[in-house]
């Protein structure tokens, strides 16, 4: 099955075949599921999406919809068999297809992977080929779709660039035509190679199209002067470059960015006309000033996938231009303005992390003592925030403690709802110090949720619910955890924050992993496949540091609950958890001496919502290996945790109770297997 939206809303079999989708509203509901991207989509989101009135039968009407999608996408599905593609989930639905058989995901991989690796040009020809028009053509304007078509028009926007770019970087000059034109003539049956200066003509003349539609963008002159300044039409490349001068100094009185200034002083001075084009490709807005660029990126951010990457990257350059006006007091709220709620304890970007905690210190150290407490509090609540703990030596993780205990004293005197709950998130983010803290947590969330509540904040209310979701989930509070997680995707409809689906998508997976040890329950084939299709929305999040090792995690510890090896699949990338599962791995594989020799070099896990589970791995390790020292190692750290269940604090896996990998431990420790107490 195929589903395409690039353009009119249809579906085709894979032999090309078109499917019958019914009226308008049917292909309105498959629609708005495409846009979830395998989340789940609450019913009464779906009810929102469809009537701006509902009438008194909306839901009835939903379901009949949703019945004859799934006849029109299952024709051969046998009676009372439960559905494939479009599936019941929760409180709503879910459809469940491949991203690379929707044209829309496609897409966003297509470009993701782009971003990366040059030799990918042909397959983002190929999906800019796909577009056949707006995305969502043939429905009503109603405001998710507007969304969804103005986020794709964006990205591909940035695709026709980013391969115009691409392009330029691997052509050859039209000097190479002279090298060319002395090589032998192709064989008569043969196509003629184009040469270099009509590949750059070609794409000249793309680009001239493209800047003629969006005269805005500043970056698609850039490449249009490029192009021909590389054809040896210096001429035209002047022009072109005076052209966006003109249009943009009459029509919107701004000044042509750095990259154009440059352009145009390298051709009247002759200079090579090979380099590289910025490395950073800016939302539109980046040439605004400091803090109009982070109030932007804080709202790109709560987006995800391309968009939260853009906010992180335009957030830090905004940072970097108020420092160097020299201006502490405008730097301190350039950097407090981005209080966007974070929920995991690993920087998706630990370089980019540090930075900002250096230049917020920095900034405290230039405002001093007499810095007003508002703008210290805030700063404070950053390098809280900022300084996620997974990645943190144990000197800095005591810096940031502080911090977030300052920040939430500073924030509590001033009577400020907004910043408090800023600062709760930081001392959320630094209650990881060690096992056992999941009642410590759930308080704090329960305090952010009340804040975010009587004030508004309906952000920092999201936030307060996931936090309260994984303590629960840490509990072993299942229900509670599947109420916290209804409420916070409710938030999300009306909020337009698309990542908590999928949060809450990796928790209904967790709980599954959790009944299949029932009888009864799902098996843990089942489960497995939910942890996998939970992972599947995850990679176009913007989130690696949650992404990467999350899923052989998950699989390991569905393996360990059912009492199986580890899985051994050389294809997981098992990221920053490899060093604890490693024991383990070789365990499976017969390899017991260099399992143990891996067991006694493990260090302590980082503080962070998986460093129970990583405690339990070792503890596990250490008693199918007879390892009595690790063993006791485990047991001290774990004592406090007893009552919780392992990766569970996550919200987004388990491994069982903890309780049981602490017997384990204490029975391979014997004597030395304490209870744990300094």
């Amino acid at each position: 099955m195929r589903i395409d939206v690039l353009g009119s809303v249809r579906a085709r079999r894979a032999d090309g075949t078109p499917v019958g989708l019914g009226g308008p509203r049917h292909r309105e509901v498959l629609a708005r599921l495409v846009a979830a991207e395998g989340r789940m989509v609450p019913t009464d989101t779906l009810v929102d999406a469809l009537w701006d009135d509902p009438p008194p039968r909306a839901v009835g009407a939903l379901r009949t919809f949703v019945a004859a999608l799934r006849r029109a996408l299952e024709p051969d599905r046998p009676p009372r068999t439960p559905p494939r593609l479009l599936v019941t989930e929760g409180p709503g639905y879910a459809l469940r297809l491949p991203r690379a058989d929707v044209d829309a995901h496609r897409f966003q991989d297509v470009l993701a992977r782009a971003r990366h690796d040059p030799a990918t040009v042909p397959e983002l020809t190929a999906a800019l080929a796909d577009w056949r028009g707006p995305a969502y053509a043939d429905l009503p304007d109603r405001p998710w779709a507007r969304r969804e078509r103005t986020r794709l028009e964006e990205l591909r926007l940035d695709a026709i660039e980013l391969r115009a770019r691409l392009l330029l970087d691997a052509a050859p000059t039209a000097t190479d035509d002279t090298r060319a034109s002395s090589t032998p003539d192709p064989a008569p049956d043969l196509a003629p190679v184009p040469t270099p200066t009509a590949q750059l003509a070609a794409l000249a003349a793309e680009l001239g199209a493209h800047v003629d539609e969006h005269p805005w963008r500043e970056p698609a002159w850039a490449l249009l002067a490029r192009a021909l300044q590389r054809a040896g039409r210096q001429a035209d490349a002047l022009a072109a470059l005076r052209r966006a001068r003109t249009l943009l100094g009459e029509r919107l009185g701004l000044d042509p960015g750095a990259e154009l200034q440059r352009l145009e002083a390298d051709i009247l001075t002759g200079a090579a006309p090979y380099g590289q084009p910025p490395a950073a490709w800016s939302v539109p807005g980046g040439r605004l000033g400091p803090r109009t660029t982070v109030d932007l990126a804080r709202t790109l951010s709560l987006a995800g996938g391309d968009a939260l990457l853009h906010a992180r990257r335009d957030r830090l350059a905004a940072i970097h231009a108020a420092e160097r006006t020299g201006d502490a007091e405008l730097t301190a709220r350039v950097i407090g303005a981005y209080d966007v709620p974070a929920l995991w304890s690993r920087a998706d970007d630990a370089e980019q992390s540090r930075a900002v905690v250096e230049a917020a210190e920095r900034t405290l150290a230039a405002l001093g003592p007499a810095a007003p407490d508002a703008l210290a509090a805030r700063l404070l609540a950053t390098v809280a925030v900022e300084s996620r703990s997974a990645d943190l030596t144990p000197d800095r993780l005591r810096r940031a403690g502080r911090a977030a205990r300052r920040a939430e004293s500073l924030a509590r005197g001033l009577g400020d709802p907004a910043l408090l709950a800023f600062a709760l998130n930081g001392v959320f983010l630094q209650s990881f110090g060690r096992p056992g803290l999941a009642p410590d947590r759930d308080r704090t969330g329960a305090e952010i949720l009340d804040l975010a509540t009587r004030h508004d904040l309906p952000h920092f209310a999201v936030l307060g619910r996931l936090v309260r979701l994984q303590s629960a989930s840490a509990l072993g509070d299942l229900d509670a955890a599947a109420a916290h997680a209804r409420a916070a995707e409710r938030l999300a409809a009306s909020t337009e924050a698309p990542l908590v689906g999928v949060l809450t998508g990796w928790f209904r997976a967790r709980a599954v992993a959790d009944r299949s040890t029932r009888p009864g329950g799902p098996t843990a084939a089942e489960a497995a496949a939910r942890y996998r299709d939970a992972e599947a929305t995850l990679r176009t999040a913007g989130m690696p540091g949650l992404r990467r090792g999350l899923l052989p995690l998950a699989l390991l510890g569905l393996r360990l609950l059912h009492d199986r090896p580890a899985p051994t699949d050389p294809r997981l990338d098992w990221g920053p958890y490899l060093p604890w599962a490693r024991p383990l791995l070789l365990h499976a594989q017969g390899r017991r001496t260099e399992a143990a020799a891996a067991l006694a070099a493990l260090p302590d896990p980082p503080s962070d919502h998986l460093q129970e589970a990583l405690w339990c791995l070792t503890a596990r390790a250490a008693a199918l290996l007879g390892q009595p020292a690790p063993a006791a190692r485990a047991a001290r750290a774990l004592h406090a945790a007893s009552a919780e269940h392992a990766g569970a604090a996550s919200g987004l896996l388990t491994l069982g109770p903890v309780a049981r990998y602490l017997a384990e431990a204490r029975a391979c420790a014997g004597g030395n297997g304490g209870s744990g107490e300094a």
